[in-house]
């Protein structure tokens, strides 16, 4: 079986570079996810375990997708954790998802615009990026095209959302690459045919996305 981390490269020539954006332009939120855990006396995992129980339907999911609002989420998310005997502060887990900004990924970004590639931006939020920070506007706004959960309705990993993200984007499968840091969000991507990356950190997806497009990005 091949490494998760390492890129199928038989597929090709590319049109198009498809990028999550926490965890791959931002830091991931799992160091927050971490400390927050350590510092309140829960055992290590515990929100990541919350999050990928019942993926498609429990408060994140619902988040992502717009069907809740903050108190609606941090009203289930703090019932999901009672149920597993722990006291947690939904508001609070929302702000720690919050990374920053990888300025090499920057960098790789725009050296793959330059590169004639088509460039889209798929990320699950609960809100758009226009009110994010100024310096996270200005990243989202270098992309093409942003596809967002919370304004299609759909979430990674649903194939709802890559085909809605190949349609805007104006390509087939076979012609994208793929980048995120989770893989149960790239496995669906790659059974579509999409070339996929995972990212556990900016130089190893530079390394690994300039060698399938043929690009110096590391």
């Amino acid at each position: 079986m091949p490494n998760p981390t390492t890129p199928d490269s038989s597929a090709g020539p590319f049109r198009a570079v498809l990028f999550d954006f926490g965890g791959v332009i931002l830091t991931s939120p799992f160091e927050a996810f971490e400390t927050y855990e350590a510092d309140n006396g829960l055992p290590d995992g515990l929100i990541r375990t919350i999050n990928s129980t019942n993926p498609d339907d429990n408060a994140w999911a619902k988040f992502e997708r717009n069907d809740v609002d903050v108190a609606g989420f941090a009203e289930l998310f703090e019932a999901e954790a009672a149920e597993r005997g722990h006291t947690v502060d939904g508001r609070k887990i929302l702000e720690l998802i919050h990374g920053d900004i990888r300025p090499e990924m920057v960098e790789g970004l725009n050296r793959v615009k330059a590169a004639g590639f088509r460039t889209a931006c798929l990320t699950n939020n609960f809100r758009s990026w226009q009110e994010s920070p100024d310096d996270v506007r200005e990243v989202i706004g270098l992309f093409d095209h942003v596809i967002e959960s919370s304004v299609v309705g759909v979430r990674k990993p649903e194939v709802r959302f890559y085909e809605i993200a190949l349609e805007t984007v104006g390509v087939e499968a076979a012609d994208a690459v793929f980048l995120d840091d989770l893989g149960i969000n790239l496995k669906p991507a790659k059974a579509m045919g999409m070339t996929t990356i995972k990212v556990t950190s900016g130089p190893q997806a530079l390394a690994d996305l300039g060698a399938v497009i043929g690009l110096e990005l590391a």
